[in-house]
This record gives C-alpha cells, sequence and structure tokens, in this order.
C-alpha cells in the first residue's frame, strides 16, 4: 500500500534525498516503517538529535541538496534546533522532520506537544505543520524547493502521528531550479569599467561559489583581472590559499593592519556572501550604511543585497555565471600600481599565516599539530573543525587548496566537529577526513564517533585536551582578571573511551610525538584517534 508516509518520502527520493539522519521516535513510526521500502536511501541511526541534526547539516553543505533529520516530537525537536540555527546561520538547505502529536490534540498542551511554528519562526525558512495525508507529498516537495532557493536554509515540517499511515495515490514531483538570472549587457560592461579604473580594487568571496565550476570561474576572474581575493568568514577553500592573489579572510581575529589595508581599497566587489557582522568585522568594514569604496554586491537573495551596505551596484544573481560573463578570453590591461596594491595585500596575509616559533610550555601548543597536519595533508584532505580556541591555527595558518575542504561551523556551535565528519566521510569515501575538537565540544556529540566504527570510516580524530573552555576562560581573563568560575573541566580519559568504542587510540603529550601519530592516522584504513595533551597558557591572552 502507498501510505502518506510514502508519497513523503518518495518526493524526497525524487528529488536526490539519498541519506537520512534520525534518532527514532514513536510519534513518526510511520515515517520510519515506509523508509524500509526505499533501498536507495541510507538511514543513518544517532545518538543524539543534536549529533543527527549537525550530520544532516555537513551533507546539506556538501550535496547542495537538503539534508535530512528525523527526530521524534517534544524532546526530540529541542534537541534537533541546534541544527536548525546552525543551517540558518551557515545558509545550509536543511529539513528537520519531526514527528508531531495525533491531529485532535493539537493546541491542548498534550505529552511532549509544542507549537512550532512559534518555536521555529525566527529561524527556519518555512515551519509547516500537516494536518491531512494527502498534504505529505506537496509539503515534502515544497520543502526542498524553499530550502534550496535563494540563501539556502532550514525547513521544519511537524508531522502528526496519525496522518502518517493512510493509502493515498503515488505521486513524483521533482523540483527543477530556477532559471538562472544573470547581470544586463549594460550592468556587465558598468562593472568591467569599474575593473579597468580601479588601482586598489578588492574581491571578497564567499560560499556562493561552493558549488561545481565556482571555484574555477571565482580564480580565472581573478586571475584575468589581476584582482587580489580575500574570503568571507570561514570560507578558505573557495579560493587557493597558495596563490599570489589570495590575501586571507575576514574573521574574527584579523590585525588592524590588515584590515586597514582593505579599506584603502578603491572598489569592493563583494561576490556570493553574505556580508554579515563577522566578514563586515562587526558592521565597521567597509563604512555603515555607505561605503566610502565603489561597493558591488552579488548575492542570489534580495533580502541580503544591500541589507546592510548600500551597493553602488546590487546584483540579486547567482555569483558564478557573473565572473564568467565578466572573464575576457584576454586579459585586460589594468594600471600597472594594482599588481604593487595586490602584491602588498599578499605580503601581509604571508606574515599573518606564517607559522610562530616554536615555544615551551605548559603542554602541547596545538598549532603545532596543524603544522604537522597541513605538512603531511593529502590533496583531498576534509577538516572538519569544532568550535573552539584550538581551531584558530587552522584558520589562520593551514593552506586550504581545492580539492582540500574546510567543513566549520560559522554559527560557532560546539558539538559540530564529530558529526560532521562523519556525514562527510559517509559522503566521499574517497577523501581523508580529519576531525579535530577540543575537549568541551567533543564531550557533546563525540558518543556519535561510534558510526565510524560501525561502518568502518577511517576518520582520523584529533582531540585537544587543555581541561577547560578556552574561549570562554579568554573572555573571563580580559574582562575579570584572575577571576574565572565555570570553566574548569575535569575530563574522563578519551583514548579509553575511544579504545571502548573499538578504535585505535593514543596520547600526544609532547611535540615530539606529533608528526609520527599524524602520519600514523593519516595512513590508517580505520578510525583512529588522537588525544592530545594541549598547553591553555599558549591561547590565554599575554599579561601585561
Amino acid at each position: 500500500m502507498n501510505t502518506s508516509s510514502h508519497a513523503f518520502i518518495s518526493v524526497l527520493a525524487d528529488n536526490g534525498i539519498d541519506r537520512i539522519f534520525q534518532v527514532p521516535g514513536e510519534s513518526y513510526l510511520g515515517l520510519l516503517d515506509a523508509i524500509a521500502d526505499f533501498p536507495q536511501i541510507d538511514l543513518v541511526t544517532c545518538r543524539h538529535e543534536a549529533g543527527a541534526g549537525f550530520m544532516a547539516c555537513a551533507d546539506g553543505r556538501l550535496t547542495r541538496r537538503p539534508g535530512v533529520v528525523m527526530v521524534s516530537r517534544g524532546p526530540g525537536a529541542t534537541n534537533a534546533s541546534i541544527a536548525v540555527h546552525t543551517a540558518q546561520q551557515d545558509a545550509i538547505p536543511l529539513i528537520l522532520v519531526i514527528g508531531q502529536i495525533p491531529k485532535k490534540d493539537l493546541r491542548r498542551e498534550a505529552f511532549q506537544e509544542i507549537d512550532y511554528h512559534k518555536m521555529f519562526g525566527s529561524i527556519a525558512k518555512w515551519v509547516v505543520e500537516a494536518t491531512d495525508p494527502s498534504q505529505l507529498a506537496e509539503i515534502a516537495f515544497k520543502a526542498v524547493r524553499i530550502a534550496t532557493s535563494g540563501t539556502p536554509g532550514p525547513v521544519v515540517i511537524a508531522v502528526p502521528e496519525d496522518v502518517q499511515q493512510q493509502a493515498v495515490p503515488a505521486v513524483h514531483y521533482v523540483a527543477r531550479p530556477n532559471a538562472p538570472v544573470t547581470a544586463t549587457a549594460e550592468t556587465i560592461a558598468q562593472i568591467e569599467s569599474l575593473l579597468q579604473r580601479a588601482e586598489r580594487p578588492l574581491v571578497i568571496a564567499g560560499g556562493a561559489f561552493d558549488q561545481p565550476g565556482g571555484r574555477e570561474a571565482l580564480l580565472a576572474f581573478a586571475q584575468a583581472w589581476q584582482v587580489p581575493v580575500a574570503v568571507s568568514f570561514r570560507r578558505h577553500d573557495v579560493f587557493p590559499n597558495s596563490h599570489p592573489l589570495f590575501v586571507g579572510d575576514l574573521g574574527l581575529a584579523n590585525p588592524q593592519r590588515q584590515i586597514e589595508q582593505f579599506a584603502s581599497s578603491d572598489l569592493i566587489l563583494a561576490l556570493g556572501t553574505r556580508f554579515d557582522d563577522v566578514t563586515s568585522q562587526n558592521y565597521s568594514f567597509p563604512a555603515l550604511p555607505q561605503p566610502a569604496q565603489t561597493f558591488v554586491h552579488c548575492y542570489p537573495d534580495p533580502h541580503m543585497v544591500g541589507l546592510h551596505f548600500a551597493p553602488t551596484i546590487g546584483l540579486v544573481c547567482d555569483p558564478a555565471p557573473l565572473v564568467r560573463a565578466l572573464t575576457p578570453a584576454t586579459p585586460p590591461a589594468v594600471p600597472g600600481v594594482r599588481r604593487a596594491w595586490a602584491a602588498s595585500l599578499r605580503a601581509t596575509q604571508q606574515e599573518i599565516a606564517a607559522w610562530p616559533q616554536r615555544r615551551e610550555d605548559d603542554g602541547v601548543v596545538f598549532y603545532e599539530v596543524v603544522r604537522s597536519l597541513a605538512a603531511q595533508a593529502p590533496d583531498n584532505i576534509h577538516v572538519c573543525l569544532d568550535a573552539g580556541t584550538f581551531a584558530a591555527p587552522v584558520y589562520r595558518h593551514f593552506p586550504f587548496v581545492h580539492p582540500q575542504r574546510l567543513m566549520a561551523p560559522l554559527a560557532g556551535a560546539m558539538g559540530y566537529g564529530t558529526p560532521a565528519a562523519i556525514a562527510t566521510q559517509l559522503r566521499h569515501p574517497e577523501a581523508r577526513v580529519v576531525c579535530m575538537v577540543g575537549d568541551g565540544g567533543f564531550m557533546m556529540t563525540g558518543n556519535e564517533m561510534i558510526a565510524a566504527v560501525e561502518r568502518k570510516l577511517p576518520i582520523l580524530f584529533i582531540v585537544s585536551n587543555n581541561a577547560c573552555y578556552a574561549s570562554i576562560r579568554i573572555h573571563q581573563e580580559r574582562s575579570y582578571d584572575g577571576r574565572y568560575p565555570g570553566t574548569s573541566l575535569f575530563n574522563p580519559d578519551f583514548t579509553a573511551i575511544a579504545r571502548g568504542f573499538g578504535m585505535r587510540a593514543e596520547t600526544i603529550t609532547d611535540e615530539t610525538g606529533i608528526d609520527a601519530a599524524i602520519a600514523r592516522g593519516l595512513a590508517a584504513r580505520e578510525p583512529c584517534f588522537i588525544e592530545v595533551k594541549t598547553s591553555l597558557q599558549a591561547v590565554l591572552p599575554v599579561k601585561k
């Protein structure tokens, strides 16, 4: 029998959904039962809804199709809410499916009932609650289209348990992307004129270039016009960091001299970026609301273009076709001072990215681990980061060159790293996946690494253990000198936990063992775990 649940899952399958992450619950047993009739869908059983949601976020980012996560009502939905927020902040297509109480009990404050319109209304692109079995296929179809259009983001679907089993006609709905919108010939000519005249142009490239051919188009454009490229917040892998035109990223800790150099530009092309608060250095670069520079902003969502900074030219379109249209067959003549400008920005970036001198401290300084990983990294490495101070050396020093990938949460959500690594290795079995996570973040969702053992995923897990919520300790040190309640951690034996999960594990206590441990982990064909006893003092502010 073709049930409403079969119709719902069929629409997902017809739109390329081949993997669903879930923590089972009695409120969506009809949907769970229907998945058994779709062998092309890989059902990944997780240990916590937050972990399942993070896996779906990572999968959605890698495929550019909606990552799908299914959870039970009430507690399951609240646990999964972190993924909805992450998808919204990171512009990731996500569909959260929640089993809901029976429709006859809705709005009666029944057991585990939540009004999901109220709960998710401010962070999801669409929240819908089915009330009739015939709606499920249409809802799934609309969810796919909304999650992937404009700024990609999360959709939340609540499905009451008593509308999941009824007979409905079989349907096949396939979402078609909208016809691409591009700039007019007149606008292209206007931007070309700006590029020809600019002496100090700067491209700020965002995540919308993370698409087939997007990185190549950006590189060809930058080379043709000899325009230096900075990447937006945590989008390091959209432009080769080794290229002379790569001039850094706009993140949480840019040196003032670098921002001053960027601000001395005479033309900014913000392409494929929402130009949020972090990228804009808390709305200080460029000037708010009217930039001093000529400002071109391109993003495929009318809400984002000019939201904060009034553009000289605003384009609501995909940046990849735009830069292709702007790339001439023959490199044009550009002002002679431009090469010197690009070289000065590159010199600053190289100075910032230079590895610091080795130092003695109260434990392993984690940048030495990152240094070793960068030196040994294969071309297909995918680095999955959690949130925390341990990640700062990766953002500052690791030279990403595609197909190397950076998988890091723009939302700054702790607990992302381990689930993201699982989803990344499942999606790209040929890649070398490395998960780097702090002791705080690991204890939030580290249990999901059991999936790596179960499915024999050769992920290298690296845990930085400094027995502290160090990011918060840093703020305490700056604002409440000598007073830091609540941020010290009493940790378990992490290597014993990993061995208990069934993987090979080792501990690094001094820098002499780093290179060999990283080499063993990268060479392994099974999941491996490295605990690094790291220095806390190395990440704390220097006391004057």
